[in-house]
Formats: structure tokens, sequence, C-alpha cells
């Protein structure tokens, strides 16, 4: 799993999203691929074991609990 950064707040914002994208960048797209498997494990444990996303027939209905 990946590490969470805290950034401190007098940091300028544009200078956060350019390290994160190089970051991202710098990724292979096997790495890039396990980390949305990683998310998706967290948001699983986050939502109590249930998906986010469900199919409900008409497509893709997004459900908050």
């Amino acid at each position: 799993m990946s590490k969470l950064k805290l950034y401190d707040t007098s940091i300028p914002l544009e200078n956060i999203l350019r390290e994160r994208d190089a970051r991202y960048n710098a990724q292979s797209p096997e790495e890039k691929f396990y980390a949305l498997l990683s998310l998706i494990e967290v948001s699983l444990k986050l939502n109590g074991g249930h998906a986010l996303k469900k199919p409900q027939g008409k497509g893709i209905i997004i459900s908050r609990p």
C-alpha cells in the first residue's frame, strides 16, 4: 500500500501538483494498476466491505451508505 504524505500548508499548490504529476508519470503501467487496486481495496474497507458501485441492470448506480 502507498504512503500518505502530508504537505505543509505554506507550500504553493502548484508545487504540490507538479510533484504529484512527476511521481505519477515516473510510475510504470504495472505500478499504476496496482495503485488502482490498492485504492479499490481501501474503498471497500471504508465502506464496510461493500462496493461503491453496483450493477443494477441499467448501468452502474453509485450508492451512498
